[in-house]
């Protein structure tokens, strides 16, 4: 029962610290998200800009003024969405109160420029056409590197922007709109592949960190807690007590310090054995833990000697 009961803890902790890590993986993934967004935002728009510039004169002006009105308005409100999500705490900026959004305004945003990148489509001007499928490869090689962390957006992005423009051009009659349709949609196919191999080695790199993270986090508090007491060993009560007796003479704090022991603890080991004696001492190091309030200091100092140092 034992052993069953030491499986089944490790278990569970495991378990919890697997659960820990992915949260963490998930949060790392959107604050990169969101640090790669303005560029990305800014340059979808310019693109829309030079792009318009270059047809203005093979496109009715009123089609692009729509447009670029359309456009203004997603990238204005992706704008706000990332003014809000900076000035917000960082205790806030979570997966389950952001990505639905990031996710609202990224559709609303590529869904107008494939729209109207399709718009633009003139059926009789090659070169308006070739402009167009052109703009549209650049808009998906910068949403490879604007959300490389989220695969699903990444090929989402592409799917509206790219893919409208290359099926409308895959129907056309001439064999060269033909084949630049279906070299866009091979270099699509090639992207999206290659997608999954990005987003599944920025995860991974997460994931090492955190873990580092994790096990550096337990090793240094392995170095300063006493194993069976879980207070503070010697060495580190000592180095954390000359920092605060410093910070309470700078500051005019108040301080005590309180060094007990456990009478005739020799005496517990001797006629009930050594378990027994570890025993009283985790008693005592909970009892002590619980007494203390939360600035004040506690630690082991060796054997069955114990010491507080109590601010205020």
């Amino acid at each position: 029962m034992g052993w069953a009961a030491t499986s089944m803890y490790h278990f569970e902790h495991q378990r919890e610290r697997d659960a820990l890590i992915r949260a963490h993986v998930r949060t790392d993934r959107l604050h990169l998200l969101f640090r790669q967004t303005f560029f990305s935002v800014l340059g979808s728009f310019l693109a829309a800009l030079m792009l318009s510039w270059l047809c203005w004169d093979r496109v009715g002006h009123e089609l692009i003024l729509v447009w670029l009105g359309l456009l203004s308005a997603s990238t204005s409100l992706r704008i706000v969405l990332l003014v809000t999500y900076f000035q917000s705490p960082m205790e806030t900026r979570t997966p389950q109160r952001w990505e639905r959004r990031y996710w609202m305004t990224l559709l609303l945003s590529a869904t107008i420029w494939g729209a109207g990148a399709l718009a633009l489509m003139h059926p009789n001007d090659l070169m308006t056409q070739s402009l167009v499928l052109l703009f549209t490869v650049g808009m998906s090689v910068s949403a490879v590197s604007c959300y490389c962390a989220y695969r699903s957006m990444t090929i989402v992005s592409i799917s509206l922007v790219l893919l409208p423009c290359s099926f409308w051009l895959l129907f056309q009659p001439a064999p060269t709109q033909i084949g630049m349709a279906a070299a866009t949609l091979v270099f699509a196919s090639f992207v999206m592949s290659a997608t999954r191999k990005l987003s599944e080695a920025m995860e991974t790199a997460f994931r090492l960190t955190r873990e580092m993270e994790y096990a550096h986090s337990i090793a240094n508090h392995a170095a300063q807690t006493d194993e069976l007491t879980g207070l503070k060993n010697r060495r580190a009560f000592f180095r954390q007590a000359e920092q605060t007796y410093e910070h309470c003479k700078r500051n005019r704090v108040p301080m005590s310090v309180l060094m007990l022991d456990i009478d005739h603890f020799k005496r517990i080991n001797d006629s009930y054995g050594h378990q027994a004696g570890d025993k009283v001492l985790r008693q005592i190091g909970a009892v002590i833990r619980e007494s203390i309030g939360e600035v004040d200091l506690c630690g082991r100092l060796g054997g069955e000697e114990f010491a507080m140092l109590l601010t205020g």
